[in-house]
């Protein structure tokens, strides 16, 4: 298949009109997959990466509008777009409401097809510059990212803290036309209330105790490229009403002054919070709420891309051995094993964090388990008595055949073996509770066969440990 292009999923159960489509993609030099319908089609999306799904609306027994809604649930920013005939436009109608990107009206040209792959089509991997996106859901989301980028659509992203947010936002303005201009980011939960508002929108001299000249806020700081506002609900309400209006009109007005200066810039906001409860229960305003959730986009949570794991981990080793004059390091296949088994609550911050700390910890190259110190306790630095304390009792003398080379060899292979498994053992038994008891949700986030997993859950009910 030609690299050109990202994969193309053609879902017809015409066959003549399906061979159709898919010669005129690949006379396009795009690759292309076909499926007869949505139960194969759904299979063929689980194990290859596909960048639009084209798709026909009337289809037994999976139609197109209920393939989209499995998709979405699966795939949320995979791209859609349904062919339909003239007398199904009230069912694309739906299909809109339900997520298609576009439709395809029959009978069409080839030309109208190609247009809507070139408006929609994600990225296929690798193609994507300047971030590690190895998981298909991250190609997607990046691929997402860059088609928003082209317009001056305000974009309000969400997701776990440290999740990437900042990043995603970086990647907007570096694919925007607004790339010559400045990225200016402020983090509304990191500066005092009575500062942020003066920062955000800058201070006349004399505007308040302190101000012995006039400052340009955030804003204006940003005039010609991007804000991005971070955790913007940890603003007070009063001071998101200020918001809102700077937004709306266009204009920042700054602390004690009185001329509006008008605003050229594109707005990016990000919360770990869940917007929806947040505006419920008042601790953040509707209005404003709407105002920046023109495109929003749903940052995965570590987890939930396991391809990147380890991608991220080896970047993150190059990058901070780079750094500390190590080049050259590298984990043994166990420590990667375990990187990709772990949860990662602390999402992409703490596998970074994870990484340093590693580094300092191992001599060598090599990093291996018992360098990563997943859910350990805080390094423990002993205490060694000084050259005024009176020296310990002398313990008593033991045969020196008990320290021979060997043994103490064999009993250090024994110790790392038994650490290894009580380390697997509890990722294990962490990620079957997390996902309420699952075999299969616990399998596929593992990465493991369900048959070699209900393998060692019986292994573990057999020592005694709790399973169920």
């Amino acid at each position: 298949m030609s690299e050109k292009h990202p994969t193309i999923l053609v879902v017809e159960d015409d066959p003549n009109l399906c061979e159709a489509i898919a010669d005129t993609l690949e006379l396009a030099e795009y690759p292309t997959l076909t499926a007869s319908g949505g139960e194969e089609a759904l299979l063929i999306l689980a194990r290859e990466n596909i960048s639009i799904v084209i798709s026909d609306v009337r289809m037994m027994p999976m139609d197109g509008i209920a393939l989209l809604k499995a998709i979405r649930q699966r795939h949320p920013q995979l791209p859609v777009v349904l062919m339909t005939a003239y007398a199904d436009v009230d069912r694309a109608v739906e299909a809109m409401r339900s997520g298609a990107c576009d439709f395809l009206l029959k009978p069409f040209e080839p030309s109208a097809l190609i247009a809507q792959i070139d408006k929609y089509a994600l990225p296929a991997p690798g193609e994507i510059t300047g971030v590690v996106a190895h998981d298909p859901i991250s190609v997607n989301l990046f691929g997402i990212a860059g088609r928003v980028a082209q317009t001056d659509a305000t974009v309000f992203l969400t997701g776990e803290s440290g999740t990437g947010k900042e990043v995603v936002a970086r990647f907007i303005h570096r694919h925007s036309n607004r790339r010559e201009g400045p990225f200016v980011a402020i983090n509304c939960a990191a500066i005092p209330e009575s500062l942020l508002e003066a920062t955000l929108f800058g201070y006349e001299k004399g505007a308040f105790t302190g101000a012995q000249t006039a400052q340009a806020g955030k804003f204006e700081q940003a005039e010609g490229g991007t804000l991005l506002l971070d955790e913007v609900t940890e603003m007070t309400l009063a001071l998101q009403a200020k918001l809102l209006r700077v937004l709306q009109e266009r204009e920042v007005e700054r602390v004690g002054g009185k001329k509006p200066i008008p605003l050229n810039i594109r707005v990016i906001a990000t919360s770990n919070r869940d917007m929806l409860e947040a505006v419920r229960r008042g601790i953040f305003r509707e209005d404003l709420y709407y105002r920046l959730n023109v495109f929003p986009i749903l940052i995965p949570a570590l987890r939930q891309r396991p391809l990147d794991i380890i991608a991220l981990a080896r970047h993150f080793l190059i990058e901070h051995g780079n750094l500390a004059g190590r080049p050259g390091l590298a984990f043994t296949p166990e420590a990667e094993a375990l990187l990709a088994t772990y949860s990662w609550p602390g999402n992409v911050r703490e596998l970074e964090n994870v990484t340093q700390r590693a580094m300092i910890l191992t001599s060598g190259n090599l990093i291996g388990i018992e360098h990563l110190g997943l859910g350990a306790d805080p390094v423990n630095i002993p205490v060694l008595p000084s050259i005024t304390q009176a020296p310990a009792a002398t313990a008593p003398a033991l045969p020196a055949a008990s320290f021979s080379e060997e043994k103490l060899e064999n009993s250090g292979k024994a110790a790392d073996n038994m650490n290894m498994r009580d380390l697997e053992r509890e990722h294990i038994l962490r990620a079957l509770a997390e996902e309420q008891g699952s075999r299969r949700a616990t399998a596929t986030r593992l990465g493991i066969a369900e048959r070699t997993l209900r393998y060692k859950l019986k292994q573990y009910k057999e020592e005694g440990f709790p399973v169920d």
